[in-house]
């Protein structure tokens, strides 16, 4: 079973950053895309940015300049660089990656709080 493990979350102020890390374990043979999902309280979760395999990446218009994706294909692992937050990028922020089959899985979520 492929399980997320994310970490990296936390209180920052606005103008500050942050660095989530997200490492997929578990009978993973091939990864077809690792990314960033967040959910703010009362809205729908949404994609902030997604890396495959290919090395492609994509973007969230709300995120594009201050967020940068990478992955490290040796490790299995996902980093979301989190530059000048702003206070709307408050949410919950999963991890999410496609593996063999093609199935998808999550993670558990970290709360990323953007306060002053």
């Amino acid at each position: 079973q492929v399980q997320l493990v994310e970490s990296g979350g936390g209180l920052v102020q606005p103008g500050g950053s942050l660095r989530l890390s997200c490492a997929a374990s578990g009978g993973i043979f091939s990864i077809y895309l690792m990314g960033w999902y967040r959910q703010a309280p009362g809205k729908q979760r949404e994609l902030v940015a997604a890396a495959t395999s290919g090395g492609n990446t994509s973007y969230a218009d709300s995120v594009k300049g201050r967020f940068t994706i990478s992955r490290d294909a040796a490790k299995n692992t996902v980093y979301l660089q989190m530059n000048s937050l702003k206070i709307e990028d408050t949410a919950v922020y999963y991890c999410y990656t496609i593996v063999q089959g093609p199935t998808g899985y999550w993670g558990q979520g970290t709360q990323v709080t953007v306060s002053s």
